[in-house]
């Protein structure tokens, strides 16, 4: 079986200006340092096509579609809020990116594929049912969760999200669902300074404070998800990835590197083998050091395509 590479061109659309750290640079980094490994040619690239509407509305209002449609320039950038901008491509390369997340579901479910990795922008984490936020217009990961809870029948997934960044979004959306296990590492306190406490028992928060070590940082994840994510017993890991909790990146102060990522990896991919089929889905959040991305993507894939 294969590990399936969802990209699109028209990720790359979405521009939100010269100095937004959210840029088309971030996939251009990830394609090219994959193109210089021999992991390339592991990997299974498909080209996904756009979520429909009746799927978004899975996760988000109708009245929330119609007002981001209706802010929709047709040139120039609208902000939805002071760090998110919309141009006239924007949520062609959102649906795209959600339309992956779905598509990558269905890939695992049937067994097309073993896992697979969306390396797509918008990133959506911290997209709430009716509110864009933080470069976020759908929440992807949320939108895969209930794709894979409603139209193929399963009864427990778990989201995994180590952004550096909370996603505020997906919490919004699944929190008090007893389906859904969402285990959420994040540096605290930081952005987005919400959904950190008194929340229901299918939410495990990790805050993680600014300079803690790898070393650390790894004793805390393993010791507070995984005995719970092995009870849990998921059919399915879908997990929101990002890349900047990475020591070099500029927006954030935790101190990961590459082999974390892939010990990560490993622990994903081992609970996803005890009661998912090994199915996992990962999809593309944050990372704004390109060096830094490209190589913790890479950690990342290694890990995924690892698995027989």
């Amino acid at each position: 079986m294969t590990t399936a590479f969802f990209f699109h061109d028209d990720f790359l659309k979405h521009d939100m200006g010269p100095e937004h750290p959210e840029s088309p640079d971030r996939l251009n980094a990830i394609v090219s340092y994959l193109a210089d490994t021999e992991l390339e040619q592991k990997l299974d690239w498909v080209r996904p096509d756009e979520i429909t509407h009746d799927q978004l509305l899975l996760v988000h209002p109708e009245r929330y579609l119609q007002q981001l449609d209706m802010m929709q320039p047709t040139r120039g950038r609208v902000f939805t809020d002071p760090d998110t901008a919309m141009t006239p491509y924007t949520l062609r390369a959102a649906r795209l990116a959600a339309g992956a997340n779905i598509q990558a579901v269905d890939m695992v479910m049937c067994g097309q594929a073993t896992n697979a990795f969306i390396a797509a922008r918008p990133p959506g984490h911290h997209a709430e049912r009716g509110k864009s936020m933080g470069f976020c217009f759908y929440n992807n990961v949320a939108l895969a969760a209930k794709h894979a809870l409603t139209f193929h029948g399963l009864e427990r997934v778990a989201i995994i999200d180590f952004d550096v960044h909370q996603g505020n979004g997906t919490v919004d959306i699944v929190q008090g669902d007893e389906r859904i296990l969402m285990c959420s590492s994040f540096q605290h306190p930081f952005y987005p300074h919400s959904h950190v406490y008194r929340l229901p028992e299918n939410i495990i928060n990790t805050p993680i404070l600014a300079g803690t070590s790898a070393t650390d940082y790894r004793k805390k994840v393993e010791t507070e998800w995984l005995h719970r994510l092995q009870d849990f017993k998921p059919q399915l890991v879908l997990v929101s990835a990002g890349f900047d909790a990475h020591k070099a990146d500029p927006l954030a102060e935790l101190q990961l590197e590459a082999e974390d990522y892939r010990w990560l990896t490993d622990l994903i991919t081992g609970v996803a083998g005890d009661s998912a089929d090994n199915r996992v889905v990962s999809t593309l959040e944050g990372g704004y050091h390109l060096k830094a991305l490209a190589e913790g993507v890479t950690a990342h894939l290694e890990g995924l395509c690892a698995i027989d």
